[in-house]
């Protein structure tokens, strides 16, 4: 763009973005003035999303394969963006579908709760969508600040007020760390896109890079936070087992593809050049994690907690995929794709058995629920099976496209690590099974769920099943769709 130019404004590359942000505006007037209840503002909120998914789809659709600069290079609208932007959107209305107990628990401050939920989705789609390192911090910190404030939103106890304290306290370094690494990178480069940072380093020598090698590694550690991946996970377990119910399985879904989604654009996009420097470093944050997760879930009494500490084991996980450093990384992407629908799902269970605004659920409170309420109990374990990457579930088609793209990459021994972890996780998953089905449970009383949650449920497992079996569908649409 020249000097004094204008730069493009192209709103329709934003339009599923627009329609939640307006969409938000238009709730929180309508509780204001009008007061038309809690179903009125749900059904409005889902209608909202799902016309944002329309035009998401419609937005990958006309997307064109090498994507384009829109808004003066702020941001990038290409196949990488719009599949995050469906991703975020299907999850979130998963999430408003089976957290409608939680909104009607709210009572009057469900339209501030379905705001936020808009908000943040817009916030980490933009982040995903984003060339500008500035334009990324702003998405981050547009869906990070909704989330602080979902985390603790119910104010009915100790635990959701430290879980929501902690978020904000440790998401605000995190996001100081993340901008001071902008600066540095900009220090070295002289610039903030990061077309512009990857054609600099492809067609000049860097001979001392020490500058920019720190700013990559603290926009890395900011994004990890992010992300759950150890060692900056110390949140997770509080924030997961203190948020309500409800709405944490969207708080950790959406953070994780946006999260993710912006690391793959920073480290492939624009420091692809560099990957021999942050590879190993990435792979190492990795193995971290995988042990660490697995490790901590194992030990774990809470259910809460042990998916918390399995949500780190994945995000070491999804990273073996990206430590690779292969363009576009589609493992990462179906592996994001098919993890959240599962995490949404199994949260959902959660919210189910133990109230959509409790805090903490312990493991115990599931003995036996497969008599209780049978179809809870096999949407929750079809859910864990496939977070623990068994055969015929979308969760083993995931993890073996990330072990397959790391060992061809030169990272056998990330593999390994990866496959002891895998085989770790399977016996924490199998526990939880177990008590379900083949323990008393401690009461007979049933335990229902509402329609949407049941369509919800039913949904997710039917993907991670249909999609496990046949997943030729989904691997070409994240072939088609990734050009980073």
């Amino acid at each position: 763009m020249s000097p004094g130019a204008f730069p493009d404004v192209a709103w329709a590359g934003l339009a599923p973005e627009l329609v939640m942000v307006l969409g938000a505006v238009v709730l929180l007037l309508l509780d204001v003035q009008v007061k038309p209840g809690v179903k009125v503002l749900w059904r409005s909120a889902s209608a909202i999303m799902v016309i944002a998914l329309a035009l998401g789809i419609w937005q990958w659709i006309v997307t064109e394969p090498g994507g384009e600069l829109a808004f003066g290079g702020m941001l990038i609208l290409d196949p990488a963006a719009a599949f995050a932007r469906l991703v975020v959107l299907v999850v979130s209305i998963l999430a408003i579908s089976a957290g409608r107990s939680l909104f009607v628990q709210l009572g009057n401050r469900a339209a501030e709760g379905l705001a936020l939920v808009l908000l943040a989705s817009a916030g980490f789609v933009l982040m995903a969508a984003s060339q500008n390192l500035v334009m990324m911090f702003l998405g981050l910190e547009m869906g990070s600040i909704s989330l602080y404030i979902l985390a603790g939103i119910t104010g009915d106890g100790v635990r959701s007020d430290e879980a929501a304290l902690k978020y904000l306290l440790l998401g605000a370094v995190a996001s100081a760390v993340f901008i001071y690494g902008v600066a540095l990178v900009f220090a070295g480069t002289g610039s903030l896109g990061l077309v512009a940072i990857g054609g600099f380093l492809a067609q000049y020598l860097v001979l001392s890079p020490a500058v920019l090698l720190i700013g990559i590694g603290l926009i890395t550690v900011g994004l990890c936070f992010k992300v759950a991946a150890a060692p900056f996970h110390v949140w997770a377990p509080d924030v997961y087992q203190g948020a309500p119910a409800g709405i944490v399985g969207y708080m950790a879904a959406v953070a994780k593809v946006g999260g993710f989604a912006a690391l793959a654009r920073v480290l492939l996009s624009g420091f692809g050049t560099f990957r021999a420097d942050w590879a190993l470093v990435v792979a190492a944050i990795a193995a971290l994690s995988m042990m660490v997760g697995a490790v901590m879930a194992i030990i774990s009494t809470d259910i809460r907690r042990l998916l918390a500490y399995s949500g780190v084991a994945h995000a070491g996980f999804i990273l073996t995929g990206l430590a690779s450093g292969a363009p576009g990384s589609p493992s990462v992407w179906f592996y994001l794709a098919v993890y959240t629908v599962q995490l949404v799902a199994a949260f959902s269970v959660i919210s189910a058995v133990g109230g959509a605004a409790s805090s903490g659920s312990a493991l115990s409170d599931y003995r036996g629920l497969y008599r209780r309420s049978p179809f809870l109990a096999i949407a929750l374990s079809v859910s864990l099976l496939g977070m623990a990457g068994l055969p015929l579930t979308t969760g083993f088609v995931a993890k073996l496209g990330v072990f397959l793209q790391a060992w061809q990459h030169g990272l056998q021994w990330l593999v390994v690590v990866a496959v002891l972890a895998s085989a770790m996780a399977i016996y924490l998953y199998l526990r939880v099974i177990v008590t379900m089905y083949m323990h008393s449970p401690t009461t007979d009383d049933p335990v229902g769920s509402d329609r949407p949650t049941f369509w919800a449920l039913g949904f997710a497992t039917a993907v991670t099943v249909v999609l496990g079996v046949f997943p030729q569908p989904l691997l070409k649409l994240v072939e088609s769709a990734i050009y980073l």
